[in-house]
């Protein structure tokens, strides 16, 4: 008897920020299925264009055409994801038009596509549960995920978040990745709810996380707010890859395939919309392509295509 084996799905970052990135990628990735790993597949791509007042996590920079985007996802049967997660919203700012038109128009979403991805639903990050409420009233097809900007280290606060109904996905705070013996204890069906945070390079020890994602809502409200600075151990260098993967909480591909996806847990999210095409390529290329078939990929994207992407 054959037993088939779960894949591992990826979340990726740069749905607006890195379209034209993806525009070239994708159809890579169909074509030449042969370059990348056959345990994993992309199952959504996430972001939002600039000036979205209900956008957090990071400020929104991509301005490329909404519809657009969409035609692109859609033609690869991936979900496009809104990141709504500012956690400061007030009842007045749900009435935006342009955050209520991008709804409506990823409500829709797939019926624009072929016919054959008609399946695939779009969703949003949230935090705010204002937000939450208003979009179950107002758009009901699309699905929600509980963002990491709500930092959930507590174990038990996270688990009670997993049996929400409201929630497809819950993204629990990184702090929570190697907590095995806990996040064993999970259902079978709460545990298909849970998307890791893989990437990240935050401190381990960080305790402004909840006041900086904070600091971000108030700037996407363009309000006006303290400037709140990391004081994080080398935090003026920025994001590197290659300290992220020091970082104790750091999910590697062998941490996939050997812990995570035999304990039940397939989903993954990766960071980086804040960063450059350059970086989320390198994400491309450690998560998701063999070895031997890297420096095809990095060929095709800096050589072959004619876009000034870097």
């Amino acid at each position: 008897m054959n037993v088939v084996k779960k894949k591992a799905y990826y979340h990726l970052p740069g749905l607006f920020e890195f379209y034209d990135l993806y525009r070239i990628f994708l159809p890579l990735y169909q074509e030449h299925r042969e370059y990348f790993y056959d345990w994993c597949e992309i199952s959504s791509i996430y972001g939002a264009p600039e000036g979205c007042l209900w956008g957090g996590g990071r400020i929104g920079c991509g301005d490329e055409n909404p519809q657009e985007v969409l035609k692109l996802i859609n033609e690869y049967g991936i979900s496009a994801r809104l990141t709504f997660s500012n956690s400061m919203l007030r009842k007045a700012h749900l009435s935006d038009r342009k955050c209520n038109e991008l709804c409506a128009l990823f409500e829709q979403g797939s019926e624009d596509g072929n016919s054959d991805n008609n399946s695939v639903k779009n969703g949003v990050i949230v935090h705010s549960e204002l937000l939450v409420d208003y979009l179950k009233q107002n758009y009901p097809n699309l699905y929600l995920v509980s963002s990491t900007t709500k930092v959930l280290t507590d174990f038990h606060e996270f688990a009670e978040e997993v049996k929400r109904k409201e929630f497809q996905y819950i993204v629990p705070d990184f702090r929570l990745n190697k907590s095995f013996d806990q996040l064993n204890t999970l259902t079978l069906s709460g545990k298909d709810k849970v998307e890791f945070l893989c990437n990240e390079c935050c401190w381990i020890g960080c305790k402004d996380r909840r006041k900086c994602y904070e600091t971000v809502s108030l700037q996407n409200l363009d309000e006006n707010c303290p400037d709140h600075r990391c004081t994080a151990p080398n935090a003026a260098y920025g994001y590197r890859f290659s300290e992220a993967m020091k970082n104790p909480a750091f999910i590697s591909i062998g941490d996939i395939q050997n812990v995570y996806v035999p304990m039940g847990f397939t989903n993954f999210k990766i960071e980086g919309r804040g960063l450059g095409s350059a970086i989320v390529l390198e994400f491309l290329l450690y998560y998701m392509t063999k070895p031997e078939y890297q420096l095809q990929v990095r060929e095709a994207i800096y050589l072959d295509s004619m876009l000034d992407l870097f």
